[in-house]
């Protein structure tokens, strides 16, 4: 989850995965892959680094649960 601000700049958390594409038109739409269009403030550069934050979080977490001793494949 990511958040990005509405254009009145109410803060929304998005599911990062539901992204299929963002473009600047110059407002920066955001395609859902749910077909729904939200309009934010955050620029496309911003909004990718988020995702990457958000995710190199979940595959670190997901890595020290699988080093965590008794997890043993």
């Amino acid at each position: 989850m990511i958040r990005v601000k509405k254009l009145t700049g109410e803060e929304y958390v998005l599911n990062s995965d539901l992204i299929e594409t963002i473009e600047s038109t110059p407002d920066t739409v955001i395609t859902l892959t749910t077909g729904k269009k939200i309009v934010v403030l955050d620029n496309i550069e911003n909004i990718i680094q988020k995702v990457i934050e958000y995710k190199r979080k979940i595959f670190l977490q997901a890595n020290l649960i699988d080093d965590f001793p008794g997890n043993e494949v």
